[in-house]
C-alpha cells in the first residue's frame, strides 16, 4: 500500500493497484478511481469463494457513473492475494471477515481520505458486519445477499446439492486434498480447508456465526453500525434466500435500517452473485439509492 493518500486533480477513470497490509497476510487489491474528486468512496467485501475481478463492472460503474471509488481485493489466500500452495494455508472464514475486511476498510480510509465512507458488503461481506469494531465514521453501508444462514433453508433441490457439499463429496474430499477442491466439487475456486470447515460448521448449526461468537469470533456489537443500513434480499437467491437476510437485521437492533427485495422484470431471475452481473446493470441505481 502507498504512504501516501491519492491526489484526484489529473486522474483518468480506471483502477489502481494496492497492496493491503493485513494481520499476517498481504491481500492483493484494486481501487477503482472516478476522474474528478469522488463524492465518497465505498469498500466491497466480497462474497466467499467469489474473486474481486467478479465485482469490477459494479466498482466501475459506481466510479465513472457516480463519483464514488471503490476498493474491491481477494482475502488471503484466495484469487490475486494467494501466494503460495492452498494446501500450506491456514486462513479461516474468521480471518476473512475480521482481519481482511478490517484491513481493506482502513486502507479505503488511508488511501481517499476526507470524504464520505460506505461499506457495501456481498454474502460473507456483509454477515460479518456484527463483529466488526471502529465503523463509527462510515455513513452508509449496504448488504446485499447476506444473512444468518442454515443448510435446511435452502429451497430445494438446490438443498440437496447444499447437504452434498456439507455432509458428503465436500468434507471426503477436503480431507483428501488438504483443501477443497472447487473445482472437481463443483464450487468454483479452491478454499483453504480452513475455510471450508468453518464456513460448513456455520451452515450446519443453526445460528450461523452468531453460534461462534466469543471462541473464534468476538461478541456481536449491537452498536458496530451507526449509519443507515440498507439490507437486499433477491427472491431467486437459493443459497441466502429472503428470509435469512432478513434474519440478519435482527443483530442491528438499533440501526436505522431499510429492505428491498430486487424483483427483475418478465422472466429474469437473479440469483446470488446475479446483483453484480452487467447484464443486471438496471438494478445498480436501485442498490445504491
Amino acid at each position: 500500500m502507498t504512504q501516501h493518500p491519492l491526489r484526484f486533480e489529473a486522474s483518468l477513470p480506471g483502477y489502481r493497484e494496492l497492496s493491503i497490509p493485513a494481520t499476517g497476510a498481504i491481500l492483493s487489491g484494486r481501487l477503482f478511481l472516478p476522474a474528478s474528486r469522488p463524492v465518497a468512496a465505498a469498500v466491497l467485501h466480497g462474497a466467499t469463494g467469489v474473486p474481486q475481478t467478479f465485482y469490477a463492472a459494479f466498482a466501475e460503474w459506481l466510479a465513472t457513473e457516480r463519483g464514488i471509488a471503490c476498493l474491491t481485493y481477494d482475502y488471503r489466500d484466495f484469487g490475486a492475494s494467494q501466494t503460495a500452495s492452498v494446501r500450506r494455508s491456514r486462513a479461516t472464514l474468521a480471518d476473512w471477515g475480521l482481519a481482511d475486511q478490517a484491513a481493506a476498510m482502513a486502507a479505503l480510509d488511508l488511501e481517499v481520505p476526507g470524504v464520505a465512507k460506505w461499506v457495501i458488503g456481498h454474502s460473507l461481506g456483509g454477515a460479518m458486519l456484527p463483529f466488526h469494531r471502529g465503523l463509527g465514521h462510515v455513513e452508509r453501508v449496504i448488504v446485499i445477499g447476506a444473512g444468518i444462514v442454515h443448510v435446511s433453508d435452502h429451497p430445494w433441490p438446490y438443498q440437496a446439492l447444499a447437504r452434498l457439499f456439507w455432509h458428503g463429496h465436500g468434507p471426503i474430499l477436503t480431507k483428501l486434498f488438504g483443501y477443497l477442491p472447487g473445482r472437481i466439487v463443483g464450487f468454483g475456486p479452491d478454499l483453504p480447508a480452513g475455510v471450508y470447515w468453518q464456513w460448513r460448521r456455520w451452515c450446519t448449526t443453526r445460528g450461523y456465526h452468531l453460534t461462534d461468537a466469543g471462541r473464534a469470533l468476538p461478541m456481536p456489537d449491537r452498536r458496530a453500525v451507526t449509519a443507515p443500513l440498507k439490507f437486499v434480499a433477491v427472491p431467486a437467491d437459493q443459497m441466502v434466500p429472503p428470509a435469512s437476510v432478513w434474519r440478519l437485521m435482527r443483530c442491528f437492533p438499533e440501526a436505522v435500517k431499510r429492505q428491498l427485495t430486487l424483483r427483475p422484470g418478465g422472466s429474469r431471475r437473479i440469483g446470488h452473485l446475479g446483483p453484480f452481473r452487467r447484464e443486471n446493470a438496471w438494478a445498480w441505481p436501485e442498490l445504491i439509492a
